[in-house]
């Protein structure tokens, strides 16, 4: 390893304000002179792979910033009329020629340390595929290309897919690449949340609204203003509430529950959805105007089972994490545990996988990571015709019990401004209609204790 050594003469201390006396220059060997990158590892788990890459890029940025620094000072003593006297006659000159070496060589350092930079970022992006997203199926990789190209914008995004497949992570990796990223985000279940509670959960109220708002109370939208609030199971909420989610979509405001106070909206909304959202149209529990509000530009995440080129990538990754949890350690993976992974079905897609490895880690006692069968249930064989029978008896059945839920709040009443046809948001004779194909009472509504 060969150093070079620039000595500045007392009095030349401050040029440039700063103060430099001594600098090193390092070069390795190798035929440019340039320190060689070190190679990329991929071979550890994607969070301490995140984590190493990330360090290194800030190792590199750091180096950059101190390399710039010298160029700066250099150049400033030159540009002042100062540059360093070293020595007079022919050592002038060949000092003067060192430095001018060694100023190529920072410029040249500093460019590489630019593209090493760009590299490292890359392959946090590559090895760690955003955040927790594991995997590199065409399907997967389809998704993230969608994922990078709505990031940077401002729009609304809907994603869908059944449950268990990751919409959560995919709306945070949305945030985290977005120029919103400083700000929160916000997550809310809107399926978690009572009805009767959930317009307070998202706008706020004032105090006095109704029994029990002893003081005003902000909510999920103001919380997350400059941010994204991510509403998770949108399809879940009630009509009245989805009256007002279109208006903030429409015109970025909303008002707190009992207030009359107009509040700007600086949010993005990113919302996801296991129902069918046109299937809720059809039978009124969705407004159709609020689905195209939110389907500007829609992702559907794919099922593990259209995945399954990343099961044994996804089997690493939550092995790792949660054997360090229970500081363990597994050479390698049984292979009849693995091929048993890879042709269940997996109805709870990578939620479920995770529950079934988490277990296995806390039992295995071996140095082999291996599963029990019997925890992975074998489907029942489903024939097409009962396909085609099922949806339509689980839409009714969903159907029926939205149209009593709102004859409830309405305590039976069909029309009028605080009907159930009103609450829905369809036409009273195509609620009454239903209420006869369906062989609903809405009578028995009518004597409900709680109206």
């Amino acid at each position: 390893m060969a150093t070079q050594t620039i000595a500045f003469r007392n009095g030349h201390e401050d040029v440039g304000g700063h103060d430099v006396i001594r600098r090193h220059l390092s070069t390795r060997d190798g035929s440019d002179g340039l320190p060689r990158s070190n190679k990329l590892h991929t071979n550890k788990s994607p969070s301490e792979s995140d984590h190493n890459c990330i360090h290194d890029s800030e190792r590199i940025m750091g180096t950059r910033t101190a390399v710039k620094i010298v160029l700066d000072f250099v150049r400033a003593a030159k540009l002042g009329g100062v540059t360093p006297q070293f020595w007079y006659g022919a050592e002038h000159l060949e000092r003067t020629a060192a430095l001018e070496s060694a100023l190529e060589q920072l410029e040249l350092l500093g460019d590489q340390l630019y593209r090493e930079n760009i590299a490292l970022r890359n392959e946090v992006d590559r090895v760690c595929m955003f955040e927790e997203i594991v995997g590199t199926s065409p399907a997967l990789q389809a998704v993230l290309s969608r994922v990078v190209k709505v990031a940077a914008t401002d729009s609304t995004v809907l994603i869908t897919g059944e449950t268990g497949t990751g919409k959560e992570i995919v709306a945070r990796a949305i945030h985290r690449r977005s120029t919103r990223a400083s700000g929160a985000f916000v997550s809310v279940n809107c399926a978690a949340i009572p009805r009767d509670l959930i317009a307070s959960e998202l706008f706020g109220h004032e105090k006095g609204a109704f029994t029990g708002a002893t003081q005003q109370r902000l909510g999920r939208f103001e919380l997350a203003n400059g941010g994204t609030i991510f509403l998770d199971e949108v399809g879940d909420l009630p009509a009245e509430t989805q009256v007002a989610l279109l208006r903030v979509l429409q015109e970025h405001e909303f008002e707190r529950v009992g207030g009359a106070c107009r509040i700007k909206a600086g949010v993005r909304v990113i919302a996801s959805t296991n129902r069918d959202l046109q299937a809720a149209i059809s039978i009124g529990s969705f407004r159709s105007d609020l689905f195209y509000r939110l389907h500007v530009f829609p992702i559907e995440m794919p099922s593990l089972q259209e995945r399954r080129e990343d099961i044994p990538l996804l089997v690493d990754y939550f092995i790792d994490r949660y054997a360090r949890k229970a500081r363990k350690h597994f050479k390698k993976v049984e292979k009849k545990t693995l091929q048993v992974l890879q042709s269940y079905p997996w109805p709870g897609n990578i939620r479920e996988l995770q529950n079934v490895i988490e277990r296995s880690v806390i039992l295995c006692d071996s140095d082999i990571f291996s599963i029990d069968e019997s925890w992975l249930p074998v489907p029942p064989p489903a024939t097409e015709s009962n396909r085609h029978v099922e949806l339509p008896r689980r839409l009714e059945a969903q159907e029926k019990n939205i149209i009593e839920e709102a004859l409830k709040a309405s305590c039976g009443r069909v029309f009028g401004p605080s009907g159930a046809a009103a609450k829905l948001g369809i036409p009273r004779s195509t609620l009454e209609s239903k209420i006869k194909v369906l062989k609903i009472d809405k009578n028995r509504f009518k004597m409900d204790p709680e109206s």
